[in-house]
């Protein structure tokens, strides 16, 4: 269900949005944005450098983030700027969880000020693969 500018409040949280991360999915990004780094596509390049297999890129939970967020407007074009902080790596077969928290309004240009997010659990502890972010979402 997409959001009208007028049903808007601050303190209201967007809806969340959920994604099992998949090696396909990361490989697929890998190929449209061209980083062929082989942290995200040989496990044993990343077990070599600490980790347990391959780890989604940065920047593929940010566009999750970012379908949260556009789903939500109704619109692609509606997110106007994302600033976010990377904080955590995520691993294939984990759960990621996109969204946020309305932090202002403004009605003069009907734009929603969103604190935003990227959750997953992981041992039984939360973790933030992004955190300390917000964005502004404009709404015709």
């Amino acid at each position: 269900m997409t959001a009208s500018f007028e049903g808007l409040e601050v303190g209201q949280e967007i809806p969340v949005y959920s994604k099992v991360v998949k090696r396909e999915d990361v490989k697929a990004y890998a190929d449209a944005s061209g980083d062929q780094n082989p942290l995200h596509q040989d496990d044993n390049f990343a077990r070599s450098v600490g980790f347990p297999g391959i780890i989604a890129h940065g920047m593929f939970t940010m566009a999750h983030l970012a379908t949260a967020l556009t789903r939500w407007a109704g619109d692609p074009a509606a997110l106007k700027r994302i600033k976010v902080q990377f904080r955590a790596v995520v691993y294939m077969d984990e759960t990621i969880e996109a969204g946020g928290t309305i932090a202002a309004l403004d009605p003069g240009t009907r734009t929603a000020t969103v604190d935003v997010w990227v959750r997953l659990t992981r041992a039984g502890e939360e973790e933030q693969p992004i955190k300390n972010a917000q964005a502004e979402v404009r709404f015709a």
